[in-house]
């Protein structure tokens, strides 16, 4: 199948001889800026077609590293790049901060809060948001980590906790400010309860003098029966006992039954008193599915077949966190960020081929490993044939999120930021900013 361009609309900072060029040239818009869109970006820099990225914010994040924004290792401008500054050498390529309202597949266009855009190609790569199963007023009292505004509020919701400890004279009131309750046992919740037992008991344990902060519990509730349920068994039983050696309470087998301000009640009826409750527990696709018109599995992930294409529509590709796909093995590809990276490049070769004319081949999902960090010297790797805990795993895992990394300079400055931290003990970004400041 080959697509014809359709009439274009003028895009903001085109010049007349550019539009008229652009017309001879088929329209590539791509929906979010993440590890897919924008992989799928790069990859059609040199091709005979006319680029446009639609986010709603200005950067690139690199989530996998969020959660150190959370607690307070690095800063935010050290995981975020800015759009247009990577895209900034591609001449084929226009970047457009604006928020997705519509998607008209008859038209053939974009309809987002300000302007419609047409396309001939169309890829969407929104991403996912985090779920509370149908709970959403828990929210509230358990913030998820998805955005650098997570990131930041929950920051300063753990600091915080720590400084109102300091200050009060209560002392069921303390233990409750220094009980910290993270939901879900995938990576992010394991990180997290890590990151914040690291935190408490080496980091700032020199800080305060009314309060002993090394004493701080930090519980990780886990409804299934262990942790990491995407790494082998002999991995999971790793992690655990590494958490469990930096003092964070594993709870397995337990779901969370209701979520106040006064804590959380799990499931058997235990009851857990605490300020600060983080949500790490499941994730909810964008609303793409309905923009398209396709249909969705549970997580609102678009159903797509072995071309990441929906049924019916050639022209769109929906790949990512966003996407329902399943490997040649017939097993789901993962939400994490090198299938993301290979379904953008796979796209972005997929659309080149159908403007030559050529077959697509099906996606191919080649899976390179999954590794999560616990804290300082401890980690757990899986590759397969080899797998890795410990300080070897640790290494691997700083390494390889180096290099992932957009830019050198947030190579450079993640790099010594990590190596201060390791020999101080520290972690710089302890800063209570926003809403939390008074």
């Amino acid at each position: 199948m080959s697509v014809t361009p359709v009439p274009s609309a003028s895009v903001p900072g085109e010049t007349a001889t550019g539009t008229d060029q652009a017309r001879h040239r088929p329209r590539v818009v791509i929906l979010g800026a993440g590890f897919g869109g924008l992989n799928a970006a790069m990859a059609l820099r040199r091709a005979p077609v006319e680029v446009t990225v639609v986010d709603r914010r200005n950067y690139h994040l690199f989530q996998p590293l969020l959660y150190q924004v959370a607690t307070a290792g690095l800063s935010p401008a050290q995981i975020a790049m800015p759009i247009r500054r990577i895209l900034s050498r591609q001449s084929n390529a226009t970047v457009l901060m604006d928020k997705v309202e519509a998607v008209d597949t008859i038209a053939r266009c974009v309809v987002t809060g300000s302007r419609r855009i047409p396309y001939d190609y169309l890829i969407v790569a929104t991403g996912a948001r985090h779920t509370y199963f149908g709970n959403d007023i828990w929210a509230e009292h358990a913030p998820g980590l998805k955005t650098i505004t997570d990131a930041t509020a929950i920051r300063a919701r753990i600091l915080s906790a720590f400084e109102r400890a300091e200050v009060t004279d209560d002392p069921r009131l303390r233990q409750k400010l220094l009980t910290f309750v993270v939901v879900g046992g995938g990576p992010t919740g394991v990180e997290l309860a890590g990151a914040i037992a690291e935190l408490s008991r080496r980091t700032i344990v020199r800080d305060f003098r009314r309060i002993d902060s090394s004493s701080a519990q930090v519980v990780l509730v886990e409804a299934g029966e262990r942790i990491l349920p995407a790494m082998p068994p002999c991995l999971s039983r790793k992690a655990e006992r590494q958490l469990e050696r930096l003092g964070v309470d594993v709870v397995l087998g337990n779901a969370v039954a209701s979520c106040d301000d006064s804590g959380v009640r799990l499931s058997d009826g235990t009851e857990i008193g605490s300020a600060c409750i983080l949500w790490a527990a499941g994730v909810m696709a964008s609303r793409a599915a309905k923009w398209i018109g396709a249909a969705a599995d549970r997580a609102g992930r678009v159903i797509v077949d072995e071309c990441l294409n929906p049924p019916g529509h050639r022209e769109i590709f929906v790949i990512g966190d966003t996407a329902s796909v399943t490997d040649a093995d017939g097993r789901p590809v993962p939400g994490v960020a090198p299938a993301a990276k290979q379904m953008g490049r796979y796209t972005a070769r997929a659309i080149l081929g159908d403007i030559a004319g050529r077959q697509s081949t099906p996606f191919r999902y080649r899976d390179y490993g999954n590794l999560a960090t616990i804290g300082r010297k401890a980690a757990v790797a899986d590759f397969g044939g080899a797998r890795l805990s410990g300080y070897a795993a640790w290494l691997v895992w700083n390494f390889a999120h180096l290099w992932f990394l957009v830019g050198f300079r947030n190579r450079l400055v993640v790099f010594l930021d990590w190596a201060v931290a390791y020999l101080r003990n520290d972690r710089a970004a302890r800063l209570i900013t926003g809403q939390h400041e008074a």
